[in-house]
């Protein structure tokens, strides 16, 4: 009889060198007197070199592991069933709360914390509008406003109180002056003041055909221009080997963490005007670190990203950096914090002109098309154009504080994925610390720093 019949018909294992007795009880280490009480099997003789490892570990000659066998259908009805009575606690435990409201013995006559963060201002020949929203931990109203010192009429739409995190808009009949500086104060119903400063009061730019072509020449010079530019490297740096090629992707590495940290900081700025119940900072942290784990999920889906696929998701991270670039100017064009002149818009094209060079980095193996450099010019280039449309119209700062943790999220993916492509064929570890790449790193911070104080307002 076989090893594996004398299983079978003793529930146990063959103990190897033993004439083929049998252990009913699969431990394999008692003694014979032990395995003997059991009876003895038939068939003897010494088991094969690989039948005696699946003794010794417990698994059966030929046959694979044993798959757990999945939980039958009452134990998975009663698991759900927990759940569900769970969370019917924790509703009627917060239903209890609300109704009972046993804290309100630790309330006192003090007014009810308030906060009124003003998002939009816009000045036309109707007066002033602002759009506020509400925070704080009771409904607000607002009784009065004030435009320096004076008090105004005005008209509140949706009127009456405003809830937790509810907007308004604010439109007050005020003969502004052209290029002074204004104060809008905001009087609640408790006594509370909340002032908003119009540092120099300028139209509000409305959607014309010219201002849009204005803008789009703008994006233009800040965008398109200078990535084809960089782009315009790409025979050059085709030609580079060992060191070079080091030098070229250490400067893409440089420029790309030059531009993650300036995203982030610009994202946590706006997050600071926000509504404080927004979370700001934890909002932009959390969407970039998303971002950039999405996009690696999807770069990665048919393998490592490399040469025009690489170069590709540069120009998007780098084209939701432009778009937050043109965010900035279009809104200081709105605020008149800005005067954008042709020695600014220079400057702007001076700086990015090493994200073309930065995007060419990964097709030195490649051979694109005309058709793929200027469908990568588009993709990085062309956001600056709407980002100056948008922010020119003043958007929430939320919203713009959200769609730069986007950009910041693409631009660590990017990095992320060119310090892989670095580390796998230019020189591993060591590549990432010789001379030509310090001095790429170097010499892109360097550039990008100074520049940038060209076009810092």
């Amino acid at each position: 009889m076989s090893e594996q019949a004398l299983r079978q018909a003793h529930g146990g294992r063959v103990r190897p060198n033993d004439g083929g007795r049998v252990d009913p009880s699969g431990v394999g280490d008692r003694s014979d007197r032990d395995i003997s009480d059991h009876g003895n099997a038939g068939g003897h003789g010494d088991s094969a070199p690989g039948a005696l490892s699946s003794a010794l570990s417990g698994e059966t000659c030929g046959a694979s592991q044993a798959v757990p066998a999945p939980k039958p259908a009452g134990e998975r009805r009663l698991a759900w069933g927990a759940v569900l009575l769970g969370l019917a606690v924790l509703a009627l435990a917060a239903l209890w709360l609300i109704a009972s409201d046993p804290l309100r013995v630790f309330q006192s006559a003090a007014p009810p914390v308030e906060e009124i963060t003003f998002e939009r201002v816009i000045l036309d020949d109707a007066g002033i509008a602002l759009k506020v929203r509400a925070g704080g931990s009771a409904p607000i109203t607002i009784a009065q406003v004030q435009v320096d010192g004076a008090y105004w009429h005005f008209v509140q739409t949706p009127p009456g109180p405003l809830p937790r995190l509810a907007g308004a808009w604010l439109r007050i009949p005020y003969p502004w002056v052209l290029g002074e500086t204004h104060r809008v104060t905001l009087l609640t119903a408790t006594g509370l003041t909340f002032t908003h400063e119009i540092a120099v009061a300028l139209p509000t730019p409305v959607a014309t055909t010219g201002g849009l072509w204005a803008g789009a020449v703008v994006g233009l010079f800040v965008g398109v221009l200078p990535v084809a530019i960089g782009l315009m490297f790409y025979p050059l740096i085709r030609g580079f080997t060992g060191a070079g090629m080091r030098f070229v992707l250490a400067l893409t590495l440089g420029l790309l963490a030059f531009l993650l940290v300036d995203m982030l900081i610009e994202a946590l700025e706006l997050a600071g005007k926000a509504a404080r119940a927004f979370q700001g900072p934890v909002l932009v942290i959390i969407t970039a670190a998303l971002s950039a784990l999405a996009l690696i999920a999807v770069g990665r889906q048919r393998g490592v990203p490399e040469g025009l696929t690489l170069a590709g998701f540069m120009a998007l991270g780098i084209g939701l950096h432009n778009f937050g670039e043109g965010l900035a100017i279009g809104a200081a064009l709105a605020s008149g914090a800005a005067g954008l002149g042709a020695f600014l818009v220079l400057g702007f094209t001076l700086h990015n002109v090493t994200e073309g060079i930065g995007i060419a980095a990964p097709l030195v193996r490649a051979r694109p098309t005309l058709l793929a450099f200027a469908g990568l010019t588009a993709l990085a280039g062309l956001p600056a154009v709407l980002g100056i449309w948008l922010g020119a119209s003043v958007i929430a700062p939320q919203w713009a504080a959200l769609a730069l943790a986007v950009g910041a999220g693409a631009i660590l993916q990017v990095l992320f994925e060119v310090g892989g492509f670095m580390h796998r064929h230019h020189g591993g570890r060591s590549g990432l610390l010789d001379r030509a790449s310090l001095s790429g790193f170097a010499i892109a911070f360097a550039f990008l720093y100074l520049t940038a104080m060209l076009i810092k307002i």
